[in-house]
């Protein structure tokens, strides 16, 4: 909405500065930071007293019950605040009329209801605690794949070639293929997310740093003359995602300051669906869908360790890990739950540095 201040800068110069994405995407994460730290503990009471609490106990999973049990009862949900934050944020400072925002917005809120619906069927329905079924969800985020995908297969302005990491001229065009690659993505980002989270900070945390890392991307993706310089597709209005980015980073912040161990409130699959999957839509606009295996590593290697552990049991009968996620391995290692996080962190924050680094070694 701001954006549109500086159509008017020949009445008032000053009112330029609305026009430059640095600036709109600096007071985007601002603003998301302020609101999730402002209106935060107002949201945690009333879900406190909506009974909206964390379910820790775990049937399939008795032996974590004594890292879990302190938690029940911490308020979940968060993500509502997370979104909410997120969605004013790109409002009051993106340009609505670019269809990368909109399309990001589209999936952003999408899954968030998605996610609110499978946590309401745990908290509430007694018979399936762990929430909406498997076949539900997939179906609800393929859909979502399918129309984010046939946009990018038909429009114009969107291309269907995927560049390869490290190398300047191969790409690879897989024409309608793409469609359902990029459910596969939206299936795959918001799934790796919401495994990821479960330790208090170690998904948002996580979700900062790919936020920051897209964020970079975006900008120098929308931008004529270092995309020049740097040898990757110039894609006009790009660069407005960069806004976007920015408020998940202060969103991210934000919500990290009451998540952060010990956690006075979970952000629930309404936030780590949502995050995942609109992270994974960004790099889909920017065209930098395989990098995300890097950027994202940290919720790949949850992610497969899962993969591998269902994979292992029933073609072996044995299992990898003592438990799935692989965070949860760890704990039941002997390792500490700040000890995890902080570790988890410094590597999605290496894997960033390398990612930003392809951006030379091509």
């Amino acid at each position: 909405m701001f954006y549109y201040l500086s159509e008017l800068r020949d009445v008032f110069s000053g009112l330029n500065i609305f026009r430059y994405i640095t600036f709109r995407a600096a007071m985007a994460g601002l603003t998301t930071f302020l609101l999730c730290v402002v209106f935060g503990p107002l949201i945690i009471e009333r879900l406190r007293k909506m009974k909206v609490r964390e379910i820790a106990k775990r049937d399939d999973c008795p032996d974590l019950d004594r890292f879990h049990l302190p938690k029940e009862g911490t308020p979940t949900m968060g993500g509502v605040f997370i979104i909410g934050s997120i969605l004013l944020s790109v409002f009051l400072w993106a340009d609505l009329g670019n269809h990368f925002i909109l399309l990001t917005a589209f999936t952003c809120l999408w899954l968030a209801i998605l996610g609110g619906v499978d946590d309401y069927v745990k908290l509430k329905k007694t018979g399936k605690k762990r929430g909406l079924t498997k076949r539900t969800k997939l179906i609800w985020e393929v859909l979502l794949g399918c129309f984010i995908g046939s946009y990018v297969y038909f429009s114009p302005d969107t291309s269907t070639k995927l560049d390869l990491p490290f190398f300047k001229n191969i790409v690879w065009d897989i024409g309608m293929f793409y469609i359902p690659f990029v459910a596969l993505i939206v299936i795959g980002t918001s799934n790796a997310v919401n495994l990821t989270d479960g330790l208090d900070g170690l998904a948002i945390g996580c979700v900062l740093v790919v936020g920051l890392t897209l964020a970079v991307l975006s900008y120098i993706t929308g931008h004529l003359t270092f995309s020049s310089y740097l040898f990757i597709p110039f894609i006009s209005g790009a660069g407005e995602l960069a806004v976007f980015c920015a408020a998940i980073m202060g969103a991210s912040l934000g919500f990290l300051w009451f998540n952060c161990h010990p956690a006075t409130i979970f952000m629930g699959d309404v936030g780590s669906l949502s995050l995942g999957g609109t992270l994974g839509i960004i790099a889909v606009l920017i065209k930098k869908e395989l990098l995300l295996v890097i950027m994202g590593g940290i919720f790949v290697l949850e992610a497969l360790s899962v993969i591998l552990q269902v994979f292992s049991v029933r073609v072996r009968g044995k299992r990898i890990f003592k438990i799935s996620p692989l965070h949860h391995h760890l704990q039941l290692s002997g390792w500490n739950e700040s000890k995890i996080i902080i570790r988890f962190w410094i590597v999605a924050v290496i894997l960033a540095m390398v990612t930003l680094m392809t951006l030379k070694i091509r």
